[in-house]
């Protein structure tokens, strides 16, 4: 009888993880068709990562496809950036000199609007305006200071994020619009980088550089339809987009939104949605990113 007892025991709770094994795998599937819906009737390539904490909690679709980051690279570039202040070469507390030729120029800029006839700020505000702004203007003075792309794609690559490619500052990537195709990363990439740089499990980052990069991240501009309109109010998210405007016939190369999403419950999950190649209009290749959200955070929500 006992013998008899302890089978059914195993039997039930073989039953149940086989019932839990089943039905996650089903929710993600219905998951990954309903962000197919979204963007099976698209004039675009798009690229799709869903990571959650839990391994089992994770998709891609077109996931490892080569597509271009525009100003998503500003993330990348400014935890190299602060990869040189923890190692000493540089400090937050630095004055960097604006002078007015340099803000004398048709790149997007904050600081520009800001210093109109050049003045002096930290390298910790070059930073933020290069982050939270997407700074043009800030991006090419952290390029200059720690001696151009090529540092920040070799430190990126140190680190095991080997999919993707820096090649070109700001001011060279829009004189030409073909050049955009050469800064590029895949969507899984760009979430192993906001899991790398987060988790900080090898200790990329010191304490104090950690804390700066994700508040910065955190306070990152959204635009009228992005990452957040369609969830909850009080949502955190830690992002970075990049944009690439339209070209002489209407062609988007990128519009891209790559970042943590924080839930109430605590956990966060990655998601990385890059638009390339769209024949779509702004609002449209926005919308997409920002349905994907929503399904995404739905997901992670009620499951």
């Amino acid at each position: 009888m006992e013998k008899l007892l302890i089978g059914l025991v195993a039997f039930v709770l073989l039953q149940n993880c086989s019932t839990d094994q089943t039905d996650q795998p089903q929710e993600l599937d219905r998951l990954e068709k309903e962000i197919q819906k979204v963007i099976k009737d698209k004039d675009a390539t798009v690229g799709v990562a869903v990571w959650g904490i839990s391994s089992s909690d994770t998709l891609s679709i077109n996931g490892d496809l080569h597509l271009p980051m525009q100003s998503v690279y500003k993330f990348h570039i400014a935890t190299a950036v602060l990869h040189e202040v923890d190692s000493g070469k540089l400090s937050l507390d630095d004055t960097i000199m604006i002078t007015k030729a340099l803000v004398d120029t048709p790149l997007w800029s904050v600081i520009k609007k800001d210093y109109p006839e050049g003045g002096e700020i930290t390298l910790r505000e070059v930073i933020r305006y290069t982050v939270t702004n997407s700074d043009n203007i800030g991006c090419d003075i952290l390029l200059d200071l720690i001696g151009g792309p090529k540092v920040v794609e070799d430190y990126i690559h140190a680190n095991g994020i080997t999919e993707i490619a820096i090649k070109h500052n700001e001011q060279t990537m829009q004189s030409d619009w073909s050049l955009q195709y050469l800064n590029w990363t895949t969507a899984n990439t760009a979430n192993k980088a906001l899991k790398t740089f987060f988790e900080n499990q090898a200790n990329q980052l010191s304490e104090e550089s950690h804390a700066f990069l994700w508040e910065v991240m955190r306070q990152a501009f959204f635009s009228e339809i992005s990452l957040k309109t369609y969830l909850p109010e009080d949502t955190v998210i830690a992002h970075k987009t990049g944009s690439s405007g339209k070209d002489k016939d209407g062609i988007t190369g990128a519009q891209n939104d790559i970042g943590i999403i924080f839930l109430p419950n605590g956990d966060y999950y990655y998601l990385s949605v890059l638009v390339s190649r769209s024949a779509e209009s702004s609002e449209v290749n926005k919308k997409i990113i920002a349905d994907i959200a929503k399904l995404t955070y739905d997901y992670f929500t009620t499951h």
